[in-house]
Order: C-alpha cells, then structure tokens, then sequence
C-alpha cells in the first residue's frame, strides 16, 4: 500500500512514516504542487494526503487507486470536491485541530489594532518615548459593535472571547440559529447590517463560491466609516485592490491579516508597510500541541482509509460516511 503527500512545509516525515510503517504501508513525499508532477504523483497512490497543492479535476483524474484524500487543515479549497465525489473519493479535513490557536490569535490581531500594539512597539525599538498615534486611535471592545462572520467552531470560539470584553456581538451565518447565537451573548445579523453596524469585523468562514469576494468594494462602501478588518480564514474572501483603496480614503481605518491573495504577497504590494496594517503569513493555527494532532490525525485518517474504516470527517458527500456539516476557514 502506498501513501503520497504532495506536499508539506514540516522539517520531517516522521511522524506520518511511523503510523504508515505501523499499516504496513510506505509513505512517498512528492514534494510538487505543479499539477502535472502531481498527477504522475498520484497515480498508483492508495491514500493521497496534501497541504497547499492544487489537487485539481486533472489530478484526481489520475487517481487509478486511491481510497481517500486528506487534507492538512479545515479548509479544503485546494481539492476539488466535486471531481472526488465523481470517482467515489472520499475527501477528508480535520476540523478541530486548532481551534483555540486560531480564535486566541484573533483575539491578538483585533488587540492589536486597538491598542496600536505593533506601531507603539516600533517607535519604542526606534528610540522614542511617545504616543505612535492619537488617543483616538486607542479603542476598547466594551465600546465597540464587533461582527462575527461564521459561527463554525472557530467563530463560536472567537464570539465566547468577544463577548466576555463586555462590548456588543453581531454574528452573520445563514447556518446559524438565533438560539445559537443568543446563547452565547451575541445578536444575529444580515451580512449588511453587521457590516453597516460594526466597528470591527472579522472573518470565519470557509472559501465558497457564495464567499469569495465577500468582501469587496461594494460592501466596504456600505460598512460603517472607520471600520476595522481582520481575516485569518481564507485571503480570498477579500477584494486586495478594494481593501487597498478603502485604506487609502480612510474608510476602513486598519487591518489585521493572517491571510491574502495571493500567498505570498508579493513585493512591492500596496498593502506592504502601512503602520495600521498587521500582517502574518498564515500562521494562526500554530502551535506544537495543534501541528501533532494535525499530522497524527491526517495520517491515521490515510491508513483508515487503506483498511476499509470507517471515516470521520468526509466533507465532499461521498456515500458510507458521516459528513461534517461545521464549516469554517482557518488552518
């Protein structure tokens, strides 16, 4: 039996080889997300396990073996779910790896745009001893409306850590039942609204036809003036060139980012080097407990798969499996 990963940023493999090796199985890293070394990759393959590769109709297309495709993450936009389903592959996440590390550091992001944390801490490094900007731009979250955009695991983590700053909580998902909500001191809200009413919005929700572009220059010209962005689901969710112009009119007032489009900004980007932008290379879901139970997870679902278990956490509908119905952006 033979296990490929297309890819991986991790220092070694020694982990996913030594639940491989204990199947009996051999574990081949490709090392590729060029579609075409891909669908050589994964052609004889039993189990495919990927990170950021593009697993495409055209790669699937070359699966003559495969029993499942396991994604390292919660997202899965870089399958195509639908080319799966069609050869009665079943297409796998792990949906709760990293939900505090990825709520926490939402919670550092929005902190850190209202403290002016990251331009208060340059000027000191620089040797001065002063305010980086006006009392103003200090703000505290028991006076702010901040919008929730998806209640999956991650949102709901992120609205608990809202909520107990004392300050107001919308959340926007059409999934999500006022009860929910209300349940935990938030209030439900059209998309429209929380954006018209929010002084902060973040974003937790996964890439979707219905989501990518969500936010764009429509929508910011309707959000509340001064608006403060956070998104650390996915980088497509948001127009860049609307954000860009929305920061240079001052109608969004700053932003925090742990994700873009595309990955990685390329120099000389306009979103580059603004004092009230933070930026960060995906890397919300990090942390030594969340990257363990993310790889343990991904290859114990992969040797399942090879001994005809029953899977977890199918996400593409294919027929003998629960299919997790919590979506969320993150990892």
């Amino acid at each position: 039996m033979k296990i490929v990963i297309t890819d991986h940023a991790f220092p070694d493999l020694a982990t996913e080889e030594a639940i491989a090796a204990a199947a009996g199985a051999t574990l081949v890293a490709a090392q590729t997300k060029d579609p075409g070394q891909l669908a050589t990759a994964v052609a004889d393959a039993d189990a495919v396990m990927t990170q950021f590769a593009p697993v495409n109709a055209d790669v699937i297309a070359a699966m003559r073996r495969a029993r499942v495709i396991v994604r390292y993450g919660i997202g899965v936009d870089n399958v195509d779910l639908a080319a799966a389903r069609a050869r009665g592959i079943p297409v796998c996440n792990v949906p709760d790896y990293c939900i505090d590390e990825v709520a926490d550091h939402t919670l550092a992001f929005i902190l850190a745009l209202t403290r002016q944390v990251v331009p208060q801490s340059r000027l000191v490094h620089e040797g001065e001893w002063k305010l980086a900007a006006p009392p103003a731009a200090f703000r505290t979250l028991a006076g702010m409306t901040c919008g929730v955009v998806g209640f999956g695991r991650i949102g709901r983590g992120v609205v608990r850590r809202l909520v107990a700053f004392g300050g107001r909580v919308l959340v926007s998902d059409p999934a999500a039942t006022p009860e929910a909500v209300a349940a935990l001191g938030a209030e439900g809200a059209p998309l429209a609204k929380l954006l018209a009413e929010s002084d902060l919005v973040t974003l937790h929700c996964p890439s979707l036809p219905e989501t990518k572009g969500m936010i764009n220059a429509t929508m910011l010209a309707a959000a509340k003036p001064g608006l403060l962005l956070v998104n650390l689901s996915r980088g497509d969710l948001v127009d860049p060139d609307a954000l860009v112009s929305a920061l240079d009119s001052g109608r969004v007032a700053g932003a925090a980012l742990d994700v873009f489009a595309p990955e990685p900004i390329p120099a000389g980007h306009p979103i580059l080097g603004r004092a009230n932008v933070v930026l960060a290379p995906h890397v919300a879901s990090v942390s030594a407990a969340a990257v363990h139970r993310l790889r343990t997870t991904v290859a114990t679902l992969a040797v399942a798969a090879l001994a005809g278990s029953p899977l977890p956490s199918i996400v593409n509908g294919v027929a003998g499996a629960r299919v997790v119905s919590d979506r969320e952006g993150g990892g």
